[in-house]
Formats: structure tokens, C-alpha cells, sequence
């Protein structure tokens, strides 16, 4: 069977050198989880960088180019990643549908300003049906899927409130983290909750700040239920968190970097006639097959383009939606 071929706009760390971390699961880039798709091949790259363009083409072997309309016109790629800044997402997705390619992988955010992100959310839902996945990664991820799978059985009662922390860079603005990875963090947190994710408040330290923590009050939102959210947001840390608290009528959930946590209602060995949180000893441990699952969506899709993708463009639209709510309190 012929090989489904895949091309690559933008060959930063996303796209490419992240791969030479030696403490990341593998594959942790596009170009490492098409080349470990037995059912796909790497066909070329694209940057406006020389230096770039080189590093890639010495690595992977392929051939790689400066102009995007002249690699897409040459090798017709089946699915297309745009791993660019996101003011251009949306030139390369219209570019990328205007040329008929079959399936589009967006990078997070899905793109720099909301009259973009819903240009491109109309381009997926045309009538030419160009299928676009946005890179939100961890809705790929094992770890995250079992945690979806144990608030949505109700294993721990009825979901009653989420609490998520995000510090992303000791000197960075808030409003860059929570941008760039918050855009991560509200995904998820919509995605495991099956809600839509509504900002309300805001209290702390202004975003446009590099220190202190804000705190962002909002509300997940599904059929079933309305759940109480707040986000802190933190800089002046010399260390990494990105991780989720649910709280819960039975219990506690708590996932993220590095953590995956289940503790339950049980009658208490401090005091009687009351009840006490205990570890239940379940962990996650493994790889997650976060790259790779995402790849294969995109391979899914190639193959059945009546597919609705894990991570679409409506669902990167949504993030945009929420973030740009926000960012109009900074």
C-alpha cells in the first residue's frame, strides 16, 4: 500500500528539535511521529530560515524549501503541518486548502487573532471538507484519556470543581504563558469535562506583569452541569507546573506534568462519624503515545475524510474564544 505523505511548514522545536531532547518520550515532534508512522513518509520541509532548512534536511533527509506554494505544488503532501508563529497560521491553512490538501495539522494556538482562528474554523467546515487537527497534544495522551474516562464513569461522584496551576517561566509575562501554554491548559480542561470553559473574574497580579500569581475564575459548562474553575497563574518560579485538581463528591483527581493521582472517600482514621481523602496508589507510568496518536488521527482522517478529528478546528477556536476573553481583563 502507498505511503500517505506528509510535509512540514515551520521546522523550529515543535516541528523537529525537541526530537534531540534525551529525557522527552519519543516521538515528541511532527517530523519524529511521521517518520515513526509505519504508514506514513516524510516527503519535505519548509522555512524561511537557512539555517533551519539545513538542520532539518541533514537530519531527516528529505528535501526542503523556502517557498510553501512550491513545496506544497512539487510533493502534494496528504497531510500538511504548519508548526509556524501563529500570525501565519492562517495564510498557510487557506494556502494549504486552496491547494486541496487533504488534511491540515495546525499548531497551538490555532492562531494569533480570533478573526483568524474563525477564517480557519470555516475553511474546516467548507464544503471542500479540508480536515483541520489542532495540535492541542495531551487530548492524545494516555494518561489524560484515562483521567477523562474516570470523571466521565463517575468512579468519584459528581464532578464539583476543577483547580489548575500553570507556571511556565520565572521572568516571562503572565499573559505569554498563559497565551502560549494556557492554551494547552483551557483545552483540557474543556476536553475532560466535555463543557465549554467561560472566564468570569479576575484577582492578583495583572497579566501584563512578570511577577506574582493571578487567579482566573471561570466556569466549565456541559449539560449536565456547571463546574466552578479557577486557573493561577504564577511567575517569579524557578520551576515548571502545569497540572489539574477535579474535586470531587467522593473524591479527588489530580493530573498533569509528571503527576496522575486518584484518591478516595473512605471513613476517616482520625476521627469518627467523618469521612477522609486516601491515596489510592494509582499512578500512570509508560509512554503516553502523545505524538504518535495525534500523527495516526491525522492519518485516520486521510483515509476516511468524513472523520471528525480528536482535536479539531473548532476546538482550537474555542481556546481562542476563552483566551481572547481573558486577555481583555489584563
Amino acid at each position: 500500500m502507498e505511503k500517505i505523505k506528509a510535509a512540514i511548514i515551520g521546522l523550529g522545536r515543535i516541528a523537529s528539535l525537541l526530537e534531540e531532547d534525551i529525557l522527552r518520550e519519543k516521538p515528541c515532534t511532527h517530523a519524529g511521529a511521521i517518520s515513526a508512522n509505519e504508514g506514513c513518509v516524510l516527503s519535505a520541509g519548509c522555512d524561511t530560515d537557512e539555517e533551519r532548512r539545513r538542520l532539518f534536511a541533514q537530519k531527516w533527509q528529505v528535501p526542503v524549501y523556502a517557498d510553501a506554494a512550491q513545496m506544497l505544488e512539487i510533493h502534494k503532501p496528504d497531510i500538511l503541518v504548519i508548526a509556524t508563529h501563529p500570525d501565519s497560521h492562517w495564510r498557510y491553512c487557506s494556502l494549504a486548502a486552496k491547494m486541496k490538501i487533504p488534511v491540515i495539522i495546525c499548531e497551538k494556538p490555532l492562531a494569533g487573532k480570533i478573526s483568524h482562528a474563525r477564517r480557519i474554523a470555516r475553511l474546516a467546515a467548507g464544503k471542500d471538507g479540508t480536515v483541520i487537527i489542532t495540535n492541542h497534544e495531551r487530548r492524545y495522551s494516555a494518561d489524560y484519556i484515562r483521567a477523562k474516562a474516570i470523571l466521565e464513569e463517575q468512579r468519584l461522584g459528581k464532578l464539583l470543581s476543577a483547580r489548575a496551576v500553570l507556571y511556565m517561566g520565572k521572568n516571562r509575562r503572565l499573559i505569554d504563558q498563559f497565551w502560549h501554554d494556557g492554551t494547552h491548559l483551557a483545552d483540557i480542561l474543556m476536553f475532560l469535562t466535555n463543557s465549554a470553559l467561560r472566564h468570569k473574574r479576575q484577582r492578583g497580579a495583572k497579566l501584563t506583569s512578570r511577577n506574582g500569581t493571578a487567579w482566573l475564575e471561570g466556569e466549565l459548562t456541559n449539560a449536565q452541569n456547571k463546574i466552578q474553575t479557577i486557573i493561577e497563574l504564577g511567575a517569579e518560579r524557578d520551576h515548571l507546573v502545569f497540572e489539574i485538581g477535579f474535586s470531587c463528591e467522593k473524591g479527588r483527581l489530580r493530573i498533569g506534568n509528571g503527576v496522575f493521582e486518584v484518591w478516595e472517600s473512605l471513613p476517616s482514621p482520625y476521627a469518627q462519624q467523618f469521612r477522609s481523602l486516601k491515596n489510592t496508589g494509582e499512578t500512570f507510568s509508560g509512554p503516553t503515545g502523545y505524538f504518535a496518536n495525534m500523527l495516526q488521527d491525522a492519518v485516520s482522517c486521510v483515509k476516511d475524510p468524513r472523520r471528525t478529528p480528536v482535536s479539531g478546528a473548532i476546538d482550537g477556536l474555542r481556546v481562542i474564544e476563552y483566551l481572547n476573553s481573558v486577555k481583555r481583563w489584563k
